[in-house]
């Protein structure tokens, strides 16, 4: 099989299922944005001090790869014997979790930091900024088209986590939060 097809050369694409769509519509626009945080998190994976978040953010990599599957399959497609996989609240639920697992370990927020402290760190504040830009792009689709409402909060859930590893990155290599000052 060739990586080039050729398919694409006028400006169109093939959602799941046949359907062709122009490469500027919006349901690209948003599961190429979990893409883009997608290889955001593998740079994340080799900065990472602490073996526990890169192990998390690798099955994170996985379950938003599922993310841009559910997202490049509109939700009355069934004619396929290929299952899409789809976000659930069970996905949900485990991000959450882990958000309260290594939040539990930090020290309290007392205002507002930036983003920095140590590489790791940063990388992840680079991938939470990319997870808030994809969750407005699903959104904004979900305004227009009926897709998986547990999209938006998934895509929620993984910036929180982000901004908690990124915490916790700061922690365990030895830096601190770097504060805002006004």
């Amino acid at each position: 099989m060739k990586i080039y097809t050729k398919t694409g050369d006028r400006g169109e694409t093939s959602l799941f299922g046949g359907t062709r769509v122009s490469k500027n519509n919006l349901r690209l626009e948003a599961y190429g944005t979990v893409d883009e945080l997608n290889s955001a998190l593998g740079l994340c994976i080799c900065a990472s001090v602490a073996e526990d978040v890169q192990e998390l953010l690798t099955e994170l990599q996985n379950r938003l790869f599922d993310a841009g599957s559910d997202l490049a399959t509109p939700s009355d497609y069934s004619g396929s014997k290929i299952s899409v996989p789809r976000i659930s609240g069970e996905h949900i639920e485990k991000i959450e979790s882990a958000i309260d697992r290594f939040d539990s370990s930090l020290p309290a927020l007392t205002g507002f930091i930036l983003p920095g402290g140590s590489e790791s760190a940063a990388r992840l504040h680079l991938a939470r900024s990319i997870c808030r830009r994809a969750e407005r792009h699903v959104v904004a689709l979900q305004m227009g088209e009926e897709i998986n409402p547990n999209l938006v909060i998934f895509l929620n859930r993984i910036s929180d986590l982000l901004f908690v590893l990124a915490r916790y990155e700061n922690k365990v290599s030895g830096k601190g939060d770097v504060n805002w000052t006004k």
